[in-house]
């Protein structure tokens, strides 16, 4: 019986701690190998547990937007990989200082091919630490009016009006020009332009005009609406008339039913919406012959 124990103490040995393959002058025996497995499996709870702590700290902080949750926990997960794949490493006897030197070459090789990618990854964490853009912020970029679906780390998933979906790097909405419409707040200054005959009472435009902003449903109610004398054009004189709304994504919707508001209270008012018109003058030797030319037929 003693020798059967001791043959199997001596197989148990020979399994774990034979030498099965060799990195950089270290021997790798299985005993290494089940050491590694448990180091990486326990990264992968702990990065479980770190994540959902910085769940609840944004509860805690109010912080409900998932896009700024799911990227913040991203970024953990990789912090708590990178680490504990560093420890499991080290803990096989590996020289990590030998394994970065040697992989230094590629490294900065894979660096300037992947430029971009990291340029725009930096970007996306700026923009989550900042949180100058979030999940359902309203934008414009190059023109373009979008509202933000998905603020991911490389890239920005927004929609347009159009119902199209468009892939904006991060790289764009950090180092450009971005107008937010929805930073602070979602108010929004919706201007209509109308011009009336050079005839139109001016006051009475000015009030027609102020009573079609007062009864625009959308409008936010404690915000007065303006109306400004724009300019003395050709055939018009030409008004604005300017409202709060507090949804910049309806915009243009907003703006056709104000532009019918302005047409209603006008044609109330017996106002005139002037259109471009042209006023012939004949001289008096073609006038005569255009008379002589009419009595001839």
């Amino acid at each position: 019986m003693e020798l059967e124990w001791s043959e199997i103490i001596r197989f148990l040995d020979n399994l774990f701690n034979r030498p099965l393959f060799t990195i950089s002058g270290t021997e790798i025996t299985f005993t290494t190998i089940v050491v590694f497995g448990a180091v990486i499996l326990g990264t992968f709870w702990i990065s479980r547990g770190v994540g959902r702590g910085i769940e609840r700290a944004f509860r805690m902080r109010g912080v409900t937007d998932p896009g700024t949750v799911g990227v913040t926990k991203r970024l953990a997960h990789y912090l708590v990989m990178f680490i504990g794949l560093a420890i499991a490493l080290q803990t096989m006897g590996l020289n990590l200082g030998a394994l970065f030197a040697a992989g230094a070459f590629f490294a900065v090789a894979i660096g300037f091919a992947m430029q971009n990618v990291a340029q725009n990854f930096v970007s996306g964490v700026i923009l989550l630490a900042e949180r100058s853009i979030k999940n359902g912020d309203v934008l414009k970029v190059d023109g373009e009016v979008v509202r933000v679906k998905n603020l991911g780390l490389r890239m920005t998933v927004a929609r347009t009006r159009d119902e199209e979906d468009l892939i904006i790097p991060n790289s764009i909405l950090a180092q450009n020009i971005v107008l937010n419409y929805t930073l602070r707040d979602p108010l929004y200054r919706l201007r209509a332009t109308v011009g009336v005959a050079y005839s139109s009472d001016l006051r009475a435009v000015i009030r027609a005009l102020e009573q079609a902003g007062r009864t625009y449903e959308g409008r936010v109610a404690d915000m007065e609406p303006a109306v400004l004398l724009d300019s003395f054009g050709d055939n018009s004189v030409n008004f604005e008339l300017h409202v709060w709304i507090d949804d910049p994504w309806r915009e243009r919707r907003a703006r056709s039913a104000l532009n019918l508001a302005i047409w209603e209270a006008l044609k109330q008012a017996g106002i005139t919406i002037a259109f471009p018109q042209l006023d012939v003058h004949l001289d008096e030797p073609v006038v005569r012959s255009l008379e002589g030319l009419r009595r001839a037929s």
